[in-house]
């Protein structure tokens, strides 16, 4: 069996915004920070064996937060980045709707079946995803694996986890710098905690529904 945390970074400049990341580099917020140390004391309880990140700069600071408490260096694995967005990464949630309807509204409604003009679908994520997680049941049996990622990636992971069709990818929520358990065996996967964000206090900010 492979414990495996999976923790979404704390907030970024955009995510205050309501601007699709994507594969763009936005830092952490002042609040991003302490909502990161808050992450690493609650998870410095865990027996972290290996920490693994998504190379941009708002995962892989708030890795390097938890690394430091528990004194392991983050590993950069490009599996866990985020979805490339294309042509929406910069944007505004709003400015998306009035450009691009058509395509908004199915993201919403049929995720599944969108792929980001210039960039990715969740198809392509969760391949990815699913090759990362493969790859961890192999080589980390008996450990417990940290994975600071994304909202797309982290949902994909909990679909391909559980066997559940991308069509459900939105029925997992997913908010900045909160992280759930899950126990991977050889004939099942089964989610212990999920979303976990009571370690946040007043820090913690709902995560924007479309993002």
């Amino acid at each position: 069996m492979v414990k495996l945390i999976i923790a979404r970074h704390a907030e970024s400049e955009w995510n205050t915004e309501g601007r699709y990341q994507g594969l763009k580099d936005p830092p952490l917020t002042e609040r991003g920070k302490k909502q990161a140390e808050l992450l690493a004391h609650e998870l410095k309880k865990e027996g972290i064996d290996i920490i693994f990140s998504s190379p941009l700069k708002r995962t892989l600071e708030t890795a390097r937060i938890i690394g430091n408490h528990i004194g392991i260096e983050p590993v950069i694995d490009h599996r866990i980045i985020e979805i490339d967005h294309g042509v929406w990464s910069g944007m505004l949630v709003d400015e998306v709707k009035e450009k691009f309807r058509e395509d908004f509204e199915r993201w919403i409604n049929e995720p599944h079946k969108v792929v980001f003009p210039e960039g990715e679908s969740l198809r392509d994520v969760y391949k990815r995803v699913s090759d990362f997680i493969e790859y961890i049941k192999k080589n980390y049996r008996g450990k417990t694996v940290l994975a600071v990622s994304h909202t797309v990636p982290i949902r994909c992971m909990y679909c391909a986890l559980l066997n559940v069709d991308l069509a459900r990818f939105w029925g997992f929520g997913c908010d900045n710098a909160s992280y759930s358990t899950v126990f991977i065996e050889d004939d099942r996967s089964v989610i212990n905690r999920l979303n976990i964000t009571c370690h946040l206090g007043e820090l913690y900010v709902e995560a924007h529904q479309a993002l």
